[in-house]
Parts: structure tokens; C-alpha cells; sequence
């Protein structure tokens, strides 16, 4: 009993590690989730080019977000492109990933206050992955990745998939909590 109770306590550090190994699969991207931004949504009076109207990284948040991206640069893992919603947490996120040049990608925007764009979105983004030549690491919203990927990822959790034949693929999920 003794052995099955550490057994347990372990495997879902076991599990995290082997997610590590999804970025070795062809075809393999990430979309993650923009780090900790305490709350939920956004304010009444949310303006896209406006940080201080919306939900942003709190200090945990940020360090988070730049411990995950020491943890893909400690991996060698590389992306020939990072993409990110418009809102602020997210470009945030990316950019403190420290992985390269940051590109705004409005598919990834998030649709958690009206969801009528949500279908149309989410092919964009599937198809933005499916005709990438390279890896892709995607930085957006809770309601996103889950239209996409059928995960609800928490703040900063990464989501390893790839698209084929039009058909999204989980490979793996990394979690590096704030």
C-alpha cells in the first residue's frame, strides 16, 4: 500500500514530464493560454488598444510567464513563429516568453463575451496551424483553446497539438503553475 500511495503522489509529475515529448511529434504547435490575470473577462469598458481598461498579468502572472519560456528555451524547443491575441495579457505573455518576435493574430482574440464568432475563430485558427511550414506557438484565451482542443487549460497551461486533414490532434499538456 505503501508503494501504490507514492506511486500515485508521483504520477502526475510523470505524466507532466512525458508531455514534454509531444514538441518531438511531427506537425507538433502550442497554444497556450495567456499567463495569470486575476478575474474573469473582461470590464464594461474594455478597449482593445487600451491596457488599462482590461484584465492584466498581475506580478505572479508575469513570472510565470517568463518561467515557462526558460523552461522551452532549457528544452531547446523553438517555434519559427509566436502568435497572440490583441488583448494585453496575452500579448504580454508572449512577449515575456522571450521566444522570438511577437505577431498579433486577431483568430485568437477571445470570444468569451460574445460568442458568435467563436466557429469562425476557431477554423481560422486550425487553419493558420495546419498550413504552418514550422512549429507554431499560439498565445490566447481560455474559450479559444477550448473550441479548439476540447481542454480547459488553466492560466499559463500550454497545449501541444497538431491538425490533420482538418482534424485537431491533443499531444500533450504542460502545466508551470504561477
Amino acid at each position: 500500500m505503501k508503494h501504490l500511495l507514492a506511486f500515485l503522489f508521483l504520477l502526475p509529475t510523470l505524466a507532466l514530464a512525458d508531455d514534454w515529448a509531444a514538441f518531438d511529434q511531427p506537425g507538433a504547435h502550442a497554444i497556450m493560454r495567456h499567463a495569470l490575470a486575476p478575474g474573469g473577462g473582461d470590464p464594461a469598458n474594455f478597449d482593445i488598444d487600451d491596457c488599462a481598461t482590461q484584465r492584466n498579468l498581475d506580478d505572479r502572472g508575469r513570472e510565470q510567464a517568463r518561467r515557462i519560456g526558460q523552461a522551452l528555451r532549457d528544452r531547446g524547443i523553438t517555434f519559427d513563429r509566436i502568435l497572440t491575441s490583441q488583448w494585453c495579457r496575452s500579448r504580454e505573455t508572449a512577449e515575456l516568453l522571450g521566444l522570438g518576435a511577437v505577431t498579433d493574430e486577431p483568430a485568437l482574440n477571445s470570444f468569451f463575451q460574445d460568442r458568435s464568432t467563436a466557429q469562425a475563430q476557431t477554423g481560422a485558427t486550425r487553419s493558420i496551424a495546419q498550413a504552418a511550414e514550422g512549429p507554431l506557438m499560439m498565445v490566447a484565451h481560455q474559450v479559444n483553446i477550448t473550441a479548439l482542443t476540447g481542454v480547459f487549460p488553466s492560466s499559463g497551461e500550454i497545449v501541444v497539438f497538431r491538425v490533420r486533414d482538418g482534424a485537431v490532434e491533443v499531444l500533450g499538456q504542460i502545466e508551470i503553475a504561477p
